[in-house]
């Protein structure tokens, strides 16, 4: 915990950003009937009868205090997929960063290993070698500041029947764009001195 609460507290760095890392899923939801659009006095409505179509995954990159994120929609979680969004956090965002602090939680799939199972092994070295890894500890998930940037998304943008990855796609990239424009970020106030005071029953006794 202290870990990640000090890396949340370094200076800004050009060449070593530090990013959030967090994932979600999204389940699509077709209508079986058209909606009842809303008039004066009446609000919309919709049938309580849906079609499951599928789910799609988001793969949430934040870094804080460049007040930037970037939302990857894919069809599954696994290692393959990760490793191509890690490559392309390096390649397409980060390009001139000689390190990116990564901060995410310690799952199955969020390991250095994910990258030798997809890239070649010179490919796999490069990426991470640009890795500094931080992961928030077991139940401390909420030490994710892309945790927070993913409730939102939903919240903001995804509360409501989505029926397909396309239409989807296209409503997260609006959000995402919408909220760097805005240049939004987290206040994150928590500190190792908070930590010590308000969690201390977390701490060993000496």
């Amino acid at each position: 915990m202290e870990d990640v609460l000090t890396v949340y507290h370094r200076p800004q760095d050009p060449d070593r950003p530090v990013v959030c890392f967090d994932e979600g899923t999204k389940q699509h939801i077709k209508e079986t009937r058209l909606p009842l659009p809303p008039r004066p006095s009446h609000v919309a409505k919709y049938d309580f009868e849906y079609e499951r179509n599928g789910t799609s995954n988001l793969f949430m990159f934040f870094a804080p205090l460049l007040s930037w994120r970037d939302v990857k929609v894919t069809d599954h979680r696994t290692m393959l997929d990760l490793a191509h969004g890690m490559r392309d956090l390096f390649d397409h965002h980060f390009p001139t960063a000689t390190k990116i602090v990564l901060v995410m939680d310690n799952l199955n799939t969020h390991h250095l290993a994910a990258l030798y199972e997809t890239f070649p092994p010179q490919e796999a070295r490069r990426i991470a070698d640009k890795l500094e890894i931080h992961y928030t500890p077991k139940h401390g998930s909420w030490l994710n500041m892309a945790e927070i940037e993913l409730s939102l998304v939903h919240r903001q943008c995804l509360n409501r029947r989505i029926p397909d990855r396309q239409t989807l796609q296209s409503e997260v990239q609006a959000w995402v764009h919408r909220r760097n424009s805005m240049a939004a970020t987290t206040d994150w106030q928590f500190t190792t001195t908070d930590a010590r005071i308000k969690l201390k029953q977390l701490y060993p006794s000496i």
